[in-house]
Formats: C-alpha cells, structure tokens, sequence
C-alpha cells in the first residue's frame, strides 16, 4: 500500500464524511441563526431557547435523511471492502 493509496482513502473518507455531516450542519446552522436573530430582537437571552429548537432540528433533519445517510455509509463500506484486494498487493 503507497501513499497514493492512503491519500485516496483519506480523500474519499473525509468526503463521505463531509457529505453526510453537511446537511446536518446547515440546519443546524440556520435554527441557530434564526433563534439569534429573535433573541436580539426580543432581548431574551435564555440558553433552553436556543437549545431545544437546535436538537429538535437535528432530530427531524436525522428522521428524514436517515435511510440516505446509512445508504451512503454502507455504498461507501462496500467500496472499501471491494478494494481491500487490490490494496493488499
């Protein structure tokens, strides 16, 4: 195994990672924004108000790309146990 090799798996695994983890993120992001803006606006500087919307996004954004992101995950396990022997030589 080259590091040609090595430098493709890490490529392709911070992809895959990027991939799924990005979704998940720009929601994030977005409630967070939206909850600032409405804290400054109404002066309520409550940490449950900015909490509790993020989780609740999170846990919505998971339900729905769920089964894309564990099919993601198992096309790319699959592609890795495929080239196991080709890495071996």
């Amino acid at each position: 195994m080259n590091s040609e090799a090595v430098m493709s798996l890490t490529y392709s695994a911070m992809l895959v990672a990027l991939s799924m983890a990005g979704p998940i993120l720009l929601v994030t992001l977005i409630v967070g924004l939206v909850i600032s803006i409405f804290q400054a606006a109404t002066q309520i500087n409550e940490m449950t108000l900015s909490f509790i919307p993020k989780l609740l996004a999170i846990g919505i954004t998971l339900a729905l790309l769920g089964p894309w992101l564990i099919a993601t995950m198992v096309d790319y396990m699959q592609s890795l146990l495929r080239q196991i022997p080709s890495l071996a030589s």
